[in-house]
């Protein structure tokens, strides 16, 4: 008996319907491919173009303090080793292409612009095997013959004229910290701490890390001198004190003057007036305390003097802008031989968070850092030895004006971008 074949169009259509869908999913893999790979792409591009960013920022950052423009150049390629010493294009192990240029502006400003062919993984699949990527900033100094763009000095030539301890998180990339000590270890790093800094320039070679993350390390390297050695000029100390003693209250408002010996009972807001306050003797500030002084100086008359501040405070304070301590936060008599040769151990805490704005110069301290930072601290630190504790830090280079000392201005450098 014959039964016909009713569905041999059906299974035909079915047939076709799998071709055309095989056909539509070899087109459409291509694309999906593309469209996800190049999203991929992209956002390393991005991510490059940010990093390149900061490079560009700290590069031009160092490169105003020299004066030959050929210098210049040769000190912002050193930010960049994807180019070749002669200037021209060089190739990576990406195979980038990176070209880098410096205009002198006709207000003294210094503008870098850095062009780069990202190259692709995923769009090159259409021909696209690069994506171009363009940065640019302008760095201006802000009078004097500028510093570098250090953050701390450490001035002592000594064994362990650093140390680093456990729990550390130094927050610097665009600050050098330079490290005078040729002696061994010049430095001590521990396990669990990071250091990320534009440089960590080491004058000696020898040193010790028993673990921890540290960021553009150079040993043997040209340190640079205490940039205001004899350039902050010293006042006269008059021979009365304008605050002393104990003092007991839930907030105190100090004038400019000479505090001798000084305790604030429990913890206290205590707000220091714009200008000059010298600090005689141990001022003792306790925990919970907040600390306010805008637009103030603290000068110590010996290494004897200075703020001690129990765990636990807020502190705030920035340096004037203006007058003959302009950009001096923090700094000691250094005129006497005698208190040069004597050094003394100098504490910042500020464990509940503090913001320092200013040159902090203190060449005859040893000093101990165990603060965390509730802002970017804009700073110039120098100091005869360090030892980082447990802390939270985040540091940019100060950028403001600077002291009209005997030596003449110390400039700065900053962003104008």
């Amino acid at each position: 008996m014959f039964f016909p074949r009713i569905n041999s169009g059906l299974t035909g259509f079915a047939r076709a319907r799998d071709g055309n869908f095989g056909i539509l999913m070899s087109l459409l893999v291509p694309l999906v491919m593309v469209a996800g790979g190049g999203a991929v792409d992209i956002i390393h591009a991005l991510g490059t173009k940010t990093e390149l960013q900061d490079q560009l920022d700290a590069a031009v950052l160092a490169a105003i303090h020299e004066a030959d423009p050929n210098q210049r150049l040769d000190v912002a390629r050193s930010f960049f080793p994807d180019i070749s010493g002669s200037g021209e294009p060089g190739s990576g192990p990406v195979e980038k292409t990176i070209s880098l240029a410096l205009v002198d502006n006709p207000d003294g400003s210094v503008t870098g612009t850095l062009q780069m062919q990202h190259p692709t993984a995923f769009l090159s699949i259409v021909n696209l095997k690069e994506i171009p990527i363009g940065v640019t900033s302008t760095a201006m100094s802000t009078g004097g013959a500028a510093a570098a763009p250090g953050c701390i000095y450490a001035l002592g030539n000594q064994s362990q004229a650093v140390l680093i301890n456990s729990g550390v998180n130094l927050d610097a990339t665009a600050c050098e910290v330079h490290v005078h000590s040729s002696s061994s270890p010049a430095f001590i790093m521990n396990a669990g701490s990071t250091v990320d800094t534009e440089k960590f320039c080491v004058k000696g070679t020898s040193y010790i890390r028993n673990g921890g993350t540290l960021t553009n390390l150079q040993v043997a390297c040209d340190v640079t001198d205490d940039p205001y050695a004899g350039r902050i000029p010293e006042p006269a100390v008059p021979s009365g004190c304008t605050t002393q003693g104990a003092l007991s209250g839930a907030s105190f408002t100090l004038n400019p003057g000479v505090h001798c010996n000084t305790t604030f009972n429990g913890s206290p807001t205590i707000t220091f007036k714009p200008g000059l306050h010298i600090i005689k003797g141990r001022m003792i500030i306790n925990s919970g305390s907040t600390v306010m002084a805008e637009g103030v100086t603290f000068y110590y008359p010996d290494v004897f003097s200075e703020i001690r501040a129990n765990g636990g405070l807020s502190f705030t304070a920035s340096a004037p802008q203006t007058g003959d301590y302009a950009g001096v936060l923090m700094f000691e008599k250094t005129s006497d031989p005698a208190n040069n040769a004597n050094k003394q151990q100098y504490v910042f805490n500020g464990s509940l968070g503090e913001t320092l704005t200013g040159i902090i110069h203190l060449p005859n301290r040893d000093a101990t850092y165990n603060s965390t930072t509730n802002q970017t601290n804009k700073m110039s630190l120098v100091v005869n030895t360090i030892i980082m504790n447990s802390s939270n830090w985040k540091m940019a280079p100060y950028d403001g004006a600077g002291p009209a000392g005997s030596g003449g201005g110390v400039g700065m450098a900053r962003l104008v971008r």
